[in-house]
């Protein structure tokens, strides 16, 4: 049962000044962003008016997320993120200004096109993960869901703003002057990061290399059941709820028999359902488990996919997308929280950007198969299975629970004192084992055996490649837990990763320990020749 909270406000994390700042200037960024799809995809149907050219233009602002978000967190959590992040906002303003100008010179082609919008999704998939990972360093962690509640509704807001200004800009002075606008949006965003002074983050071990970076990444979230069990929540939620962004348009088009005007109504009308939704979520999350916001919001997306298949009217339909608008910033906000809060701040960007990862990876297959679904019967039809298979995986995923993951205390604990001469050892020589030999009761050795098996995890998810319990056949109640890891750096590292959460499952582990001396810990160091 869930612990019941006093909800903090919607609007608490806008009394931070760098907060509000950096969540207007993303506000303008975002809506910059729509501006430039709209932009990029007009100006290719008078390039290249082929339906496969305009389809590209969405592939290369999309694919990049794809390709380049894990190395993109790797490199977050390894470099300063507020450096990191001014430079991505560099990047991509370099690059939406020279679009600008060369349309504006009337030297564009399609090629340039697609160039300049992968260029700017790199800019994207690099700054995403590093965005996400400030956020708990901004604002308390009492005002972290509203906080991401907030970022959310802007990304709403923008997405029913962009397209609407965008078309107005474009008909009126032309897709150049929404390239050089979304370019002046990123400078936006560097003058708010230029006012945040982030807190050093010190460490006496050198930064992580990038690939071994990448490796601790997956690592961590392999033997992490906390995001795991959030990855599995947003592949279920994602893939079935993509029907109504990749059917809306035909929706409107073939369904309603109606425009582009009607288009860009249902988007403001789910805009309208995401800032309630935001407003509602504080109240909701005091009252209920993360879970059961979640499988409540989908059960609601469900339903509103089934009216929206069946509405038959523009009002119908419109009251259908603001129901989906709540249902889906409930849907993200809860588990992007769940993953703030099951990622300590050294892995931080790296599981953001597995949560991205999956978000696109989700939206993009299910965007693909209830298209082709909707292709071989009808639309109503595909948005009907769509909501079935969202229903479907409420059940299935039952299991994997979100709703505790902020009752871990996940700050370093550094409690682990540095082995005897860790000074003289070369930190490159590995592998490295590390034995921890317990006195254990012989009539709790099946107790003590579960109890290691969650040690295990913290093992493994903090760079250990192998790790065994080993018990001695001559000798009962004596206890060797076992684990190596690859270098003596990265047994150092493990040192500075553990947190207050593991300091009290590793002291609950060795409170089976019998004697007056703790367990013996000893540290052997391969030989090379």
């Amino acid at each position: 049962m869930s612990a019941i909270h006093a909800p903090a406000s919607p609007w608490a994390p806008l009394r931070n000044r760098v907060f509000r700042m950096m969540w207007i200037a993303s506000l303008a960024s975002n809506i910059g962003t729509w501006m430039h799809e709209v932009g990029a995809g007009w100006l290719m149907t008078s390039l290249a008016p082929d339906p496969l050219m305009v389809a590209l233009v969405q592939a290369a602002a999309t694919a990049p997320v794809l390709l380049l978000a894990l190395p993109a967190g790797a490199l977050a959590d390894i470099v300063d993120r507020r450096r990191y992040l001014i430079v991505s906002q560099l990047w991509m303003l370099v690059a939406a200004t020279l679009l600008g100008v060369f349309t504006f010179a009337g030297l564009t082609n399609a090629a340039l096109l697609l160039l300049f919008t992968f260029a700017l999704g790199v800019g994207r998939a690099m700054m995403m993960p590093a965005w996400g990972a400030v956020v708990p360093e901004l604002v308390p962690r009492a005002e972290l869901p509203s906080a991401i509640a907030l970022n959310s509704m802007g990304m709403n807001a923008a997405r029913s703003i962009g397209p609407a200004l965008a078309g107005l800009i474009v008909a009126s002075a032309g897709p150049g002057a929404v390239f050089m606008l979304n370019a002046l949006s990123f400078l936006a965003v560097i003058a708010a990061l230029k006012t945040w002074q982030r807190a050093p983050q010190p460490s006496e071990l050198p930064a992580e290399r990038l690939v071994g970076a990448v490796r601790a990444g997956l690592r961590y979230a392999r033997h992490s059941p906390e995001l795991r069990a959030v990855l599995v929540r947003e592949a279920a939620f994602f893939v079935f709820a993509s029907a109504a962004w990749a059917l809306l348009p035909l929706i409107v088009r073939q369904e309603l028999q109606a425009g582009p005007r009607t288009y860009g109504l249902f988007l403001a009308c789910m805009g309208v359902g995401a800032v309630a939704g935001a407003l509602l979520l504080p109240r909701l999350h005091a009252r209920a488990s993360r879970d059961r916001v979640v499988a409540a919001a989908t059960l609601l997306h469900a339903l509103a996919l089934l009216a929206l298949a069946h509405s038959g009217s523009v009002v119908a339909a419109g009251a259908a997308m603001v129901l989906i608008g709540i249902a889906w910033i409930s849907v993200v906000s809860s588990l992007m929280t769940a993953a703030q809060t099951a990622l300590p701040r050294w892995v931080r960007a790296r599981g953001l950007a597995l949560f991205w990862v999956f978000f696109t990876g989700g939206m993009a297959a299910g965007s693909t198969l209830w298209g082709q679904v909707a292709s071989s019967t009808d639309i109503p039809t595909a948005l009907t299975a769509a909501a079935l298979g969202a229903l479907a995986g409420i059940v299935l995923t039952r299991s994997y629970r979100i709703g505790r993951h902020d009752v871990a205390d996940l700050s370093p604990s550094q409690h682990w004192p540095n082995p005897t001469g860790h000074d003289e050892i070369g930190r490159d020589r590995g592998p490295v084992m590390v034995t921890v030999e317990y006195r254990i009761d012989p009539a709790r050795i099946d107790e003590f055996t579960r109890l290691l098996q969650r040690v295990r995890r913290i093992r493994r998810r903090d760079g250990a490649f192998m790790w065994e319990l080993f018990s001695d056949v001559a000798e009962p109640g004596r206890m060797l837990e076992c684990f190596m890891v690859e270098s003596w750096l990265e047994h150092l590292r493990q040192h500075e990763r553990v947190t207050v959460a593991d300091r009290e499952l590793l002291e609950a582990a060795r409170a089976f320990h019998l004697g007056e001396t703790p367990p013996v810990v000893t540290h052997l160091v391969a030989e090379t020749r």
